[in-house]
């Protein structure tokens, strides 16, 4: 297999990918986004021969742009730009698995400071407002007061950036001090983990610790469900236990996985079994491609 890793920085999550790809045999190409060009004809990026190109490209906008152009050239890319605008817009995310029927919390999108602040007093205190765009726990609030929801729009209205002026108003649930965080391949669970902390923000970028966890069967249906509607691919699903249900508040596109990997310990191979399933998805666009010829 001849595989292309589409990046702008190697972090510990490709260094886990790379490896064992080359373990396996196959020829790898770091295709790095910044040195590329992409236009309407095609691109300076070596793809050609590619039977696979897997995006890890840390920045969103490279990332969906990237993809857009790799699939209008006719190239396979997981996770495909379909998927990766739903997922990494916080705001079409949240549409999606509503519209899918899948358990998310109540959000509100609105686009003036009145606006937003009709949906936080309709929320109650505490409630949460994020940026449409981005990851890491990073720009999120969490309103406990009138008086921190005004200068918090308020900041936002003037930061300049036009997403900042899409104000994205959530429903606060009160989780048990964790989430959880699944690695999933086309809604097939890869592993779980939960992360936990005693601040409300849980990501492991925050300093959350993380041990592995056993989906029970509600889980994993909402797994399936939640990849389903974003488009499926290779995607961390994250879920809050809500009582005795659980609600699914984002799917991630370009999905770390190293704290996963270090939880799970030998119980799981993380970049083993992710890597079986690019083999998969190598082998179906073969196919696809040998049928095309054939018709």
């Amino acid at each position: 297999m001849k595989v292309g890793i589409l990046y702008s920085r190697i972090r510990k999550d490709e260094k886990l990918l790379l490896s064992e790809l080359r373990d396996r045999g196959h020829e790898v190409t770091k295709i790095d986004v910044r040195k590329h060009q992409f236009g309407l004809d095609g691109t300076t990026a070596p793809v050609d021969d590619l039977d696979l190109v897997v995006d890890r490209c840390l920045s969103t906008s490279r990332s969906l742009y990237a993809t857009q152009f790799l699939d209008a050239y006719g190239v396979t890319v997981v996770n495909g730009p379909e998927t990766a605008d739903v997922c990494a817009d916080k705001a079409k995310n949240s549409l999606a698995l509503a519209q899918a029927g899948v358990p998310t919390p109540k959000t509100d999108v609105a686009f003036t400071k009145e606006s937003a602040m009709e949906s936080i007093e309709k929320f109650g205190y505490p409630c949460v407002l994020k940026p449409v765009v981005g990851s890491w726990g990073r720009l999120m609030a969490k309103i406990d007061s009138e008086s921190a929801a005004e200068a918090i729009l308020e900041h936002k209205a003037t930061l300049g950036h036009y997403e900042h002026k899409v104000f994205y108003v959530q429903e606060f649930v009160e989780k048990p001090g964790r989430d959880i965080r699944v690695l999933a391949t086309d809604g097939e669970p890869v592993a779980a983990m939960v992360r936990s902390s005693d601040h409300w923000l849980t990501n492991a970028a925050k300093g959350a610790t993380v041990e592995s966890f056993d989906l029970d069967d509600r889980a994993l249906e909402l797994v399936e469900q939640a990849s389903d509607a974003v488009g499926g691919g290779l995607l961390g699903i994250d879920l809050m236990e809500t009582g005795s249900d659980y609600t699914v508040h984002e799917v991630n596109h370009t999905v770390e996985f190293k704290a996963l990997n270090d939880a799970v310990g030998d119980d799981v191979d993380v970049p083993a079994t992710v890597v079986d399933w690019l083999e998969e998805k190598a082998a179906e666009a073969d196919d696809a491609d040998e049928v095309e010829v054939s018709a």
